[in-house]
């Protein structure tokens, strides 16, 4: 009883919240990211993916926000995700668009192992490929964006991602004030967004300086 109650909740919170951020989620996506949530929940409590909270803070703070990225992703993007971990932000933006593909790019095994599992339950694995190893050690795929949700916790990285990546590569930047000025100083330009029902969470839009 208590899985369903979750489960309805955090359906609920998906469609109440939505076009707060910007969001229009067919009942097929709902359906999807309702099976990603389920399948993360039975992974979280041995990979501790994300830290735990209510159906309504995952619904908001990690799949909505995840998906404020569609709006700056063309039909047919393809997206490197660097540090994916528990598949966000990618996962619920290849539930969302199924003309989406992406490399979603994690240094440990055993959750590299747990994105394969929710690519596949969520029946988007034909779009995705995942490789178990830092990207540091990895080509660069051909992909037009970048994305990376848990940058703030590795800043010290950042000059060799953005120096990694295709020199026509939009990087999709999850983080505060602190990764803006890192971004800043590497010399790149930057659009920053706040993040709906946020005072302090950014999505920076980055590109080289001309």
């Amino acid at each position: 009883m208590n899985s369903i109650s979750h489960a309805a909740k955090f359906r609920k919170a998906l469609e109440t919240n939505a076009a707060a951020y910007g969001v229009t989620l067919t009942a097929e996506a709902v359906e999807g990211l309702a099976n990603y949530y389920e399948i993360l929940n039975l992974w979280n409590s041995r990979l501790h993916l994300v830290a735990p909270s209510s159906p309504i803070v995952f619904a908001t703070r990690h799949i909505l926000e995840s998906l404020v990225l569609l709006e700056y992703l063309p039909i047919g993007a393809r997206i490197a995700d660097v540090g994916s971990g528990a598949g966000l932000p990618m996962i619920p933006c290849l539930i969302a668009r199924p003309d989406l593909e992406a490399v979603l790019i994690e240094a440990s095994g055993k959750k590299a192992v747990f994105l394969r599992e929710a690519l596949g339950k969520t029946s988007t694995s034909k779009r995705a490929t995942v490789i178990a190893d830092r990207f540091e050690n990895v080509v660069a795929p051909d992909v037009g964006f970048v994305t990376c949700r848990a940058l703030e916790h590795f800043k010290k990285m950042l000059p060799e991602l953005l120096q990694w990546a295709p020199p026509t590569t939009t990087f999709l930047l999850f983080g505060g004030e602190g990764l803006r000025k890192e971004i800043e100083n590497a010399g790149f330009t930057i659009m920053p967004t706040l993040l709906p029902n946020s005072e302090r969470r950014f999505l920076f839009v980055v590109t080289k300086a001309e």
